[in-house]
């Protein structure tokens, strides 16, 4: 089914880096044979070399051991390489090794920096330290055999002369994470250093249902067209593509066969965004509603022709701020509703609660047909297709994080057992839950699955991952769910307007330019300068402190009653203000300034 790449187009698995006065060497060790490459800290500027350069300082340089080079962003005079200094391997994909990337580091290319103007300086400074947030990016996967990009149905569809290309070439650009930095290794033709990396999840086990050992995959990929932090990256934009789009795909493998089933999730498709504002809550904004339509006909278009039928199961709330957008929702649509596009509300709060989510029965009741009628990917055991995916089902909530969690583990739960049925492993009744060692390990995978998309879009793990992780909703998940809300609280008004920025840069959606940024670079102007919450925090604290202390003293003199009063309105007129400007004490992104 998958082939490897020939040895001379695989990417390097392990390398040296050694760190010179004026350029970086990147030698191969892990015995392909393959050229070294030598980076200038000048310029960046990249070529190839036969062997090892001579060192001409006295200096010995510093020697680090490296697995792959994700690939080269330029700034106005500097460029920056990002390379792997550690990964982990997190178990194999149709049998090849898949590694996690546990550490990534950005050398600067920059020297030329020295002769720059003070204030191209200045902005460069500003820039690599924005890249800081890059070097932490979680959930970043990638394997130097497998096409990690493509599910098995795509995969198994590619012509004999695609799948002896070098893997960069197979991959589909949509989820690959890297593909913009990739363009400067690309354009000097460094094939071997070449290493596709998706951002999502992988995660599998083996486990033993009666004699047979079933091995489970579940891997999401998540799209780069809009990705971005969870209250900076709504709706979609005017092309159609959505925010937090992943595709999540679970494969499993036994006697000999292989079955695939991919579904996907993503934000409503039409032009909204939710900007924070010190508010636990903000209020959900609608951009031009008239051009909703037009923007899901163009996001339903490409899933069509991507995946086949279409099945948008929207769980958002009927009623409320929610139901302004569910009504939008379902309005934009319903000119595509039809044999191939279907529409289901589903409102998963009013219908389960907070607790009752075995309640999505009552989903899984009314797509059944949809999931019947549009199967799934199947090999036998020569590895020829029996079986074939014909639609997917397109699932979202308000951040397509908890509520579509719950509702995609269900849906693989039942998918799954619907496979063991037809394969000969289950009967007419049995299900997974009839084997607690598969049972466990089935409902442990997929909350990790959600808690690490959920990690990339908000910061922290999934809310209600207990019921995915246990089958129910327990004590210490409602207590963990009001802990990461208050974290994700705190990270949206006050972290991710920076992380924004960096994901922005590191996909080439905003792209440095002396003759563009110099000038257009956002930046806080007049009272927006002043702007700090903890000073202003600092002040009403101090304001109430002082009218207190002035009013125990008004009985000696009655002129404290009027500083206890000053003080007290000075603290209210500080409160009511960051109130109601709340945005401008929030970390904003600075690339693509919002609506203020």
């Amino acid at each position: 089914m998958m082939e490897k790449a020939d040895h001379g187009q695989k990417p390097c698995t392990r390398m040296r880096l050694w760190e010179f006065p004026d350029q970086y060497v990147i030698e191969p060790t892990d015995g392909s044979s393959g050229s070294v490459l030598t980076v200038s800290r000048v310029d960046g500027s990249m070529k190839l070399l036969d062997e090892l350069p001579h060192c001409s300082t006295v200096r010995v340089p510093k020697i680090r051991m490296i697995f792959g080079v994700i690939g080269m962003l330029k700034l106005f005079s500097g460029s920056y390489l990002f390379v792997i200094t550690e990964r982990k391997c997190v178990g194999s994909y149709l049998g090849h090794p898949i590694f996690k990337v546990s550490s990534m580091k950005i050398f600067p290319c920059n020297q030329s920096l020295n002769s720059s103007p003070a204030a191209q300086k200045r902005m460069e400074t500003e820039f690599s330290a924005v890249l800081n947030a890059a070097e932490v990016t979680p959930g970043l996967f990638f394997s130097y055999d497998a096409n990690l990009t493509l599910s098995a149905q795509r995969l198994h569809a590619l012509g004999d002369e695609s799948k002896v290309l070098p893997l960069w070439r197979q991959a589909d650009p949509r989820y690959l994470w890297n593909n913009y930095m990739m363009e400067m290794l690309i354009d000097n033709t460094l094939d071997q250093y070449l290493l596709p990396i998706v951002q999502g999840s992988f995660q599998h086990f083996q486990a033993a249902i009666g004699k047979d050992i079933v091995d489970v995959t579940l891997i999401a990929r998540r799209c780069i067209r809009r990705t971005g932090t969870r209250m900076w990256r709504r709706g979609a934009d005017p092309d159609g593509y959505v925010a937090n789009f992943v595709e999540t795909e679970q494969i499993i493998q036994l006697k000999g066969l292989t079955a695939s089933f991919v579904q996907v999730r993503g934000s409503m498709p039409f032009l909204w965004e939710q900007i924070v504002d010190l508010t636990y809550k903000p209020k959900f904004e609608i951009a031009k509603p008239e051009e909703a339509p037009r923007v899901a006909e163009r996001h339903f278009l490409d899933l069509r022709k991507r995946y086949g039928s279409v099945l948008a199961v929207d769980l958002v709330n009927k009623h409320g701020g929610e139901g302004r957008l569910c009504e939008l929702y379902g309005n934009s649509v319903q000119h595509i509703v039809g044999d191939d596009m279907r529409y289901v509300h589903f409102d998963f709060h009013k219908i389960c609660g907070h607790v009752h989510f075995e309640r999505l029965s009552v989903l899984y009741d009314e797509i059944t047909q949809f999931l019947d009628q549009n199967g799934y990917f199947l090999l036998n055991e020569k590895g020829e297709k029996v079986g074939e995916q014909h639609g997917v089902v397109r699932t979202n909530c308000i951040d397509c994080l908890d509520r579509t969690n719950v509702t995609q583990s269900m849906i693989g739960r039942k998918m799954l057992e619907s496979q063991l049925r037809r394969i000969g492993v289950f009967d007419a009744k049995e299900t997974i839950s009839s084997h607690p060692n598969f049972d466990e390990n089935f409902k442990i995978k997929w909350a990790n699955h959600g808690d690490d998309i959920s990690i990339q879009y908000s910061g922290t793990d999934a809310l209600k991952g207990d019921f995915v992780r246990y089958g129910q909703r327990t004590m210490q998940g409602v207590l963990k769910d009001g802990c990461n809300a208050l974290v994700r609280y705190y990270l949206n008004n006050f972290v991710d307007g920076t992380k924004q920025d960096a994901i922005d840069l590191v996909h080439g959606h905003f792209i440095v330019s002396v003759s563009r940024d110099m000038t257009l670079q956002p930046q806080k102007a007049g009272i927006e300068a002043l702007a700090s919450l903890p000073l202003a925090l600092s002040l009403v604290l101090a304001g109430f402190f002082f009218a207190l202390m002035s009013l125990r003293q008004a009985r000696h003199d009655v002129r404290h009653l009027f500083y206890s009063f000053m003080s007290a309105t000075l603290s209210v007129v500080i409160a009511a203000y960051v109130r109601a400007k709340g945005r401008i004490f929030c970390n904003r992104p600075r690339l693509h300034k919002p609506r203020s």
